[in-house]
């Protein structure tokens, strides 16, 4: 691993585990799957109807590789339908509380972000000339 200090890796290096565990977790399904689940127990249907957009692919893909990476459990139940329950394991309670920091910091700064957007737009609009520069 590549780093400019040896005891911090390097996350643009491939074999670097803060970017493994980020492509896992940073991507939007598995952080809003693992927000759904940290509040109970889910069915796949369940889940699929309460995260807008994901589609069931998308759904089946996502909780396969979470079940993968020990953050997801699934428990198959021998009835007619079968019945599947996936939940939080120890492991995937653990990010709950980062993705709680994340959310509240989302929520504390949405405002900031909408207004630095809209000033950026606005500069680089008037830059390129589109848009007249505010008086």
């Amino acid at each position: 691993m590549s780093a400019t200090n040896s005891d911090v890796p390097d996350p643009l290096d491939k074999s670097c585990p803060i970017r493994e565990v980020l492509d896992r977790v940073g991507d939007k399904w598995s952080t809003l799957i693992v927000v759904r689940l940290g509040k109970r127990t889910h069915r796949f249907n369940e889940l699929h109807r309460e995260i807008d957009g994901i589609s069931q692919r998308m759904l089946t893909l996502t909780l396969r590789n979470l079940a993968r990476d020990g953050l997801v459990s699934r428990t198959v139940y021998p009835s007619v339908p079968p019945r599947v329950d996936y939940e939080l394991t120890e492991l995937g309670r653990t990010l709950l509380t980062p993705i709680t920091a994340l959310h509240e910091w989302a929520v504390a700064h949405r405002d900031d972000i909408h207004q630095a957007r809209v000033v950026h737009d606005h500069t680089a609009a008037a830059e390129s000339g589109s848009v007249p520069a505010p008086a």
